[in-house]
C-alpha cells in the first residue's frame, strides 16, 4: 500500500476525532452554553449535514485542481474552523464553525477516498478504503477519549484546539507525500458520473449506507448520557468506553480491509444482519456494566467493518464516476449522521428515556437490509453470468 495513502489516513484521524469527540463532551457543553443535551446532539447533526452539503460541492469545486493542494487546503480550512470554534461564546457561533469544519472535511473526504483508490488500484479498493477509515477509528480509540479526558480537566475547549493542532502535523505529511499531479486531463463529464451513480444498484448502496450510519449515529452521540445515566457508570468511565468503540470499530474496519474484497456479498450482508440484532439486544441489556462494556466493543466492530465495505461497493459499482463516487459516499453517510441524533434526540425529548436511540438505531439497520438485499441478489446474479461467461464476477 502507497505511503500516501497512510498519510491519508493520518489526516482522517484528526478530522474524525472531531467528529465523534462531541459523544464524550454533550454535558460540558450544554451546561457552558446553557442549552439542553439534544441542543448539544445537534451540533453534530450540523457537522453532518455541512459534510452531506459540502461533499458534492466541494468535488466539483476541486474536479481541476491537483489532488495534493486540494487536500492542503481544505485541511487548513478545517483547522482554522476550529480555532475559531475553541474561541466562541456562544451556541450560534460553534454552530456555525461546526458547519463549516464540516464543509472542509466533505472536501477531503472526497478527493482523499478517490485518491486513495486510484492509488492502490481496482484490486484492493476496501484495503484502501480500510486505511482511510482507519483513520477514524484509531480517532476513537485515542483521539475522542483524549478529548473527553481534556474537556474533563480544562472543558470542552481544550478538545478543539487539541484537533487543531493535530491537523498541522496532517497538512505537513500530506504535502511531502500525495503526488502533485492534476486528476485526468479529459475528466469524465459530470452528467455522466451523475448517470452512473443514479443506477439503481449505486443508488439503492447509497441509501443503505444513510441508513447504516444513521444507526450507528443515533446510538454513538448518546454513549455518555447512556453510560451515565442508565448503565450507571461513573463519568470518569467514559473515555475508556469510547475508547472501546473505537478498539471495536478498528477490529471491524481491519476485518473489512482483508476480507471485503474477497467475499464482499457475504461480509456486507452478515454484517447487517448482525447489527439488527445487536442494536435490538442491546438496548434492553444497557442498565448491566458487563453488557454494555461487550456491546459497545462489538457494535463498533460491525457498525464500522459494514460501513467500510459499503464505501467499497460504491466505486465497484460505479466505476464510471470516478470525481463524485467517493463524494456521494461521503454523503450518503452523513445523511445518515444528521439523521441519526436527530431521531435519538426526538425519542429522549418524547420521554422514551436514554435506552430509546439504541431502539431507533435498531429500526433503521433493519429498514437498511432491503435495498441491502437487493444490490446483494444483483451482485450473486452478476456473478454467476460472469463465471457462465467465463469472465470473473463484478
Amino acid at each position: 500500500m502507497p505511503f500516501a495513502v497512510y498519510a491519508l489516513g493520518l489526516a482522517v484521524f484528526a478530522q474524525g476525532t472531531s467528529e465523534f469527540m462531541l459523544s464524550g463532551l454533550l454535558s460540558d457543553i450544554a451546561t457552558d452554553l446553557h442549552v439542553s443535551i439534544p441542543a448539544a446532539g445537534l451540533l453534530t447533526s450540523a457537522f453532518a449535514v455541512g459534510m452531506i452539503v459540502g461533499a458534492p460541492l466541494t468535488a466539483l469545486f476541486s474536479r481541476n485542481w491537483p489532488r495534493r493542494s486540494a487536500l492542503v487546503f481544505f485541511l487548513c480550512v478545517f483547522c482554522a474552523a476550529h480555532v475559531v470554534g475553541a474561541l466562541t461564546p456562544g451556541y450560534g457561533l460553534l454552530l456555525a464553525t461546526r458547519v463549516v469544519g464540516a464543509l472542509a472535511n466533505a472536501g477531503f473526504w472526497s478527493v482523499a477516498l478517490v485518491t486513495a483508490v486510484s492509488l492502490a488500484g481496482p484490486g484492493a479498493r476496501a484495503r484502501a478504503t480500510s486505511v482511510v477509515v482507519g483513520g477514524v477509528t484509531l480517532a476513537c480509540v485515542a483521539g475522542v477519549p483524549a478529548g473527553a479526558l481534556l474537556g474533563g480537566h480544562w472543558g470542552w475547549r481544550a478538545a478543539f484546539w487539541a484537533v487543531a493542532l493535530v491537523s498541522v502535523p496532517a497538512v505537513l505529511v500530506i504535502a511531502r507525500s500525495v503526488p502533485a499531479g492534476r486528476p485526468e486531463s479529459e475528466p469524465v463529464p459530470v452528467r455522466a458520473e451523475l448517470r452512473a451513480l443514479a443506477a439503481p444498484r449505486p443508488l439503492l448502496t447509497l441509501l443503505t449506507m444513510a441508513l447504516v450510519q444513521g444507526a450507528t449515529f443515533c446510538a454513538f452521540s448518546y454513549v455518555e448520557p447512556l453510560a451515565t445515566r442508565v448503565t450507571g457508570l461513573d463519568p470518569a468511565w467514559v473515555p475508556g468506553l469510547l475508547a472501546l468503540f473505537g478498539a471495536g470499530s478498528f477490529l471491524g474496519v481491519t476485518a473489512a480491509g482483508r476480507l471485503a474484497d474477497g467475499r464482499p456479498v457475504a461480509f456486507t450482508s452478515g454484517g447487517l444482519v448482525a447489527l439488527v440484532a445487536g442494536w435490538a439486544a442491546f438496548a434492553p441489556a444497557s442498565g448491566n456494566t458487563y453488557a454494555t462494556v461487550a456491546f459497545v466493543l462489538v457494535m463498533g466492530m460491525l457498525a464500522f467493518g459494514t460501513g467500510t465495505a459499503l464505501i467499497s461497493w460504491v466505486f465497484r459499482l460505479a466505476p464510471d464516476a470516478p470525481t463524485l463516487a467517493g463524494s456521494f459516499a461521503t454523503a450518503a453517510f452523513n445523511v445518515g449522521a444528521a439523521l441519526g441524533p436527530w431521531l435519538g434526540g426526538l425519542a429522549i425529548d418524547a420521554g422514551l428515556g436514554f435506552r430509546a436511540p439504541l431502539w431507533v438505531s435498531a429500526l433503521l439497520t433493519a429498514l437498511a437490509l432491503a435495498p441491502a438485499l437487493r444490490v446483494m441478489a444483483g451482485a450473486r446474479a452478476g456473478a454467476g453470468a460472469g463465471a457462465n461467461a467465463g469472465a470473473p464476477a463484478a
